[in-house]
């Protein structure tokens, strides 16, 4: 068994979509980045890469790729979870927080659960996806950014 650890964390922006998980969540600023900026998804898929020692985030999709600029993270999940499984791995578990002062992401986490499970290829009761806010403290509690954690627990591969 292996476990990796990831972390995103983008900057709030007028004119963009929020996208957390997969789900586009009604709200006045979205995140900015070269693809659709999910920090939910990018944690997860680095947590993935880093489990089975396969690079990161930059590495397979990197930000100066033109084939990469708005796409939906969910694709580039779908498409790193295909990368852990060709080197032999099998995902047992994801568990996630998604840090943000606002808006509220409680209604909406059962739907990202459900996104990150179904392009992984697991279950959805294998995936945690939680909120918390830094309760006005640093540039995230001043509504600056949204950043997001999530672990991975895989197994199989290469034996040592």
């Amino acid at each position: 068994m292996r476990i990796g650890a990831g972390y995103d964390i983008h900057p709030l922006k007028a004119g963009r979509e929020l996208v957390i998980g997969g789900v586009k969540i009604e709200h006045a600023v979205g995140l900015d980045g070269h693809s659709d900026a999910d920090v939910l998804t990018h944690a997860v898929i680095d947590a993935l890469l880093g489990a089975a020692a396969l690079g990161n985030l930059g590495e397979h999709f990197p930000p100066d790729d033109s084939r990469y600029k708005d796409i939906s993270s969910l694709e580039l999940l779908s498409a790193a979870a295909a990368v852990v499984k060709k080197a032999g791995y099998r995902v047992i578990n994801i568990d996630s927080t998604v840090i943000a002062e606002d808006p509220r992401l409680q209604p909406h986490l059962r739907a990202m659960q459900t996104n990150i499970a179904q392009r992984i290829g697991i279950v959805r009761e294998a995936v945690s996806v939680k909120a918390t806010s830094p309760e006005g403290l640093g540039a995230l509690g001043h509504r600056a950014g949204i950043a997001a954690q999530a672990v991975a627990l895989i197994d199989g591969g290469i034996q040592p």
